[in-house]
């Protein structure tokens, strides 16, 4: 989820916290867990730094070392040890206890969105993105927000955030029904489909749809129930050529190929260099594939430099590929 959707959840099991005798014997107390949940409710996406160096390393590992499972047992312990230097009267089980319920939470919801986290390493690299929740969801949001006011206007806060939380747990249950019901809409318009991606959008009744056969990429749009096929592209296998080789070499376009599971690609040959053009088909927006790995090679194959990213226009890449090297 965004960040501003994990901090509003920090609040909540914060509140929810309330409802734990240890920890509503005092207002001290409760004010630590309240900040360890917050803090707990973020930490894993401490890698977010990784942008300040470069998409590619981003990419790379954003959601994966700081969302696996020693990440959700080490960061509880940490959160608590600081706290507990400065508050050291606080019961030290409950502390954890509260604080290990933030952490886990901000991975298991991360898993519902199309990202998703690698939540298993040690043990598997594979992502898990069920693809079921927008990493921002307005509605989930906006009950956190009504939650947290009628929390400052008096409202009980751990039975209205246990409430709050029934009505996400119904809205979860809602969203996986909808997505199963799209997915077989899917296969009756593509009968021979080897693979269906589909992602949620903010708007809670668009998806975004892409999938692949044999032969072909199709590119489209639910709204409702009502799927429509925006765009199809022949499977063109990447072949095994120089420039093609090359270019896999480069740091930005092989993150792009460990997270893009639904690409084409294209090779423009220019007077003075080669171009190479990878772009994931799962996030058309108004006509456009924003999200892409380019490499420009000079025409003795040498990585002259490279991108990958959200690019919105042609002007912008040029500008890029411009300034950035390999």
């Amino acid at each position: 989820m965004d960040t501003g959707t994990h901090i509003v959840m920090g609040v909540a099991i914060g509140g929810i916290a309330t409802l734990d005798p240890v920890i509503s014997e005092s207002s001290a107390t409760a004010t630590s867990v309240l900040i360890a949940t917050i803090i707990g409710s973020q930490i894993p996406d401490i890698d977010t730094v990784l942008k300040l160096k470069n998409n590619a390393v981003y990419i790379r590992n954003h959601r994966g070392i700081t969302h696996s499972i020693p990440a959700i047992i080490l960061w509880p312990m940490l959160i608590v040890g600081g706290i507990y230097l400065f508050n050291p009267e606080i019961n030290l089980l409950h502390l954890w206890m509260w604080t290990q319920l933030a952490v886990f939470l901000h991975v298991f919801v991360d898993i519902f969105n199309a990202y998703g986290t690698q939540a298993l390493r040690p043990f598997s690299k594979k992502w898990l993105a069920l693809g079921i929740i927008n990493t921002f969801d307005p509605f989930i949001f906006i009950l956190h927000v009504i939650a947290i006011v009628a929390w400052v206007f008096g409202a009980s806060p751990g039975y209205t955030f246990l409430g709050m939380y029934a009505v996400i747990f119904a809205y979860y249950i809602h969203r996986v029904l909808y997505k199963r019901k799209l997915i077989q809409i899917v296969q009756e318009l593509i009968p021979d489909a080897t693979e269906i991606i589909i992602a949620p959008t903010m708007k809670n009744s668009e998806w975004r749809i892409a999938v692949m056969n044999s032969h072909q990429f199709f590119v489209g749009r639910a709204k409702r129930l009502n799927v429509q096929i925006l765009d199809h592209f022949n499977r063109v296998p990447v072949p095994e050529t120089a420039v093609l080789k090359a270019a896999k070499q480069d740091s930005n376009l092989s993150a792009f190929l460990s997270f893009s599971p639904v690409y084409r690609w294209e090779l423009d040959d220019y007077e003075d260099h080669y171009e190479v053009r990878f772009i994931d088909l799962r996030y058309r927006s108004n006509g456009h594939y924003p999200f892409v790995a380019v490499v420009k090679l000079d025409k003795e194959l040498n990585i002259l430099s490279s991108y990958t990213g959200w690019i919105y226009s042609e002007e912008k890449l040029k500008k890029k590929l411009e300034i950035i090297p390999n």
